[in-house]
């Protein structure tokens, strides 16, 4: 089955081995770039990524799912770790709707390491 449209999976490429084994290549995430739309949220205790991608994704079906979204967009200091919590007064980096949807899953954002 090919990974969802809009999943963190579907940046990658599946390969199969001898065995016929389904391996998944690496990705490259979709770094912060300096968009005039961008906004940033002050971290409070409590906050998660899927709650905030819930809030600023919205608009979106499943818009909790996109939290990878707002963990590879950060500058200098990408969230590697999801399940950590977020570090209250942290500034983080939120790519805007327009960015997610027409940039970062458009074919401008589905690149690999080659």
């Amino acid at each position: 089955m090919p990974p969802r449209v809009g999943s963190r999976h579907s940046f990658t490429f599946g390969v199969r081995d001898d065995a016929g084994v389904l391996h998944l290549t690496e990705r490259e995430p979709y770094r912060f770039h300096a968009h005039t739309d961008n906004r940033t949220h002050v971290v409070v205790q409590g906050d998660t990524l899927w709650d905030l991608a819930g809030r600023y994704f919205a608009s979106l079906p499943r818009a909790c799912g996109f939290w990878w979204a707002i963990a590879d967009y950060q500058p200098d200091d990408p969230i590697i770790d999801p399940t950590l919590t977020l570090e209250p007064g942290r500034t983080l980096f939120i790519p805007s709707l327009r960015v997610l949807t027409d940039v970062i899953l458009g074919e401008a954002g589905r690149r690999t390491r080659g």
